[in-house]
């Protein structure tokens, strides 16, 4: 049987996909609260594990290692909320990482180890299915570059520094850490950002948002795509 893992950074961000499950058992282990069952796919019965992982690199990044080491995925999705880089894009639309930059890493260095790439790519054959599974929901979409580091991004000034970076058309905590984590086990793995914000706001007053409906896009999106596979 087919076997995918899904991650959030946040409980927003895999509720919807735990409750879409059959035959669900749930766990606890390595601080992850863990949700195993079944989704009917195009190709038959799927197997599902989906955690909450916390937010930042390396919640990230030992999520996505446990997940491989437990239940051996033959792909891995990432799905949750960033911020928007890009002017040409709007709140709710989404960008698939087709390139994942860490933000405050020096990848001369990181890049030295496996898998000795300076940048991770989501697998072109999710990305093709996501592709798909967006024109259905008539939502719009880019494949673009999505940028990871472990503070939070608001303002002009922080915005610019990390488009000049890393010329991406999100911000995030996350997505990186779980490629490159994947990009190591060689298991194909896809990231999706629905865009909530601008990047405009301090996190004070960013965590009292009600993130739902962002995050619900996210994990729609993830629940057609697993109907495709």
């Amino acid at each position: 049987m087919t076997t995918i893992a899904i991650i959030g950074a946040m409980d927003e961000e895999v509720a919807h996909i735990a409750e879409s499950l059959s035959s669900v058992t749930t766990a606890q282990h390595a601080g992850l609260n863990l949700t195993e069952g079944t989704f009917e796919g195009a190709a038959g019965t799927l197997r599902v594990a989906a955690t909450v992982s916390g937010m930042g690199t390396v919640n990230a990044a030992s999520a996505t290692q446990y997940l491989i080491d437990t239940y051996a995925p033959d792909a891995i999705i990432f799905s949750g909320i960033a911020g928007n880089l890009n002017r040409e894009l709007r709140i709710n639309d989404v960008v698939l990482g087709k390139t994942l930059r860490y933000l405050d890493s020096d990848m001369r260095l990181i890049g030295q180890s496996a898998p000795g790439t300076d940048e991770f790519h989501s697998d072109p054959h999710l990305l093709d299915v996501a592709d798909a599974a967006l024109d259905s929901m008539g939502i719009h979409h880019i494949r673009g570059v999505i940028a990871t580091g472990n503070y939070f991004v608001a303002g002009d000034e922080l915005v610019a520094k990390v488009k000049e970076q890393t010329g991406a058309d999100a911000v995030e905590m996350e997505g990186a850490a779980v490629a490159h984590v994947a990009a190591r086990n060689d298991v194909p793995a896809l990231v999706i950002r629905a865009l909530s914000d601008e990047a405009d706001v301090e996190y004070e007053e960013f965590r009292t948002f009600d993130i739902t409906d962002y995050a619900n896009v996210a994990a729609r999106l993830v629940l057609n795509i697993l109907g495709r596979l």
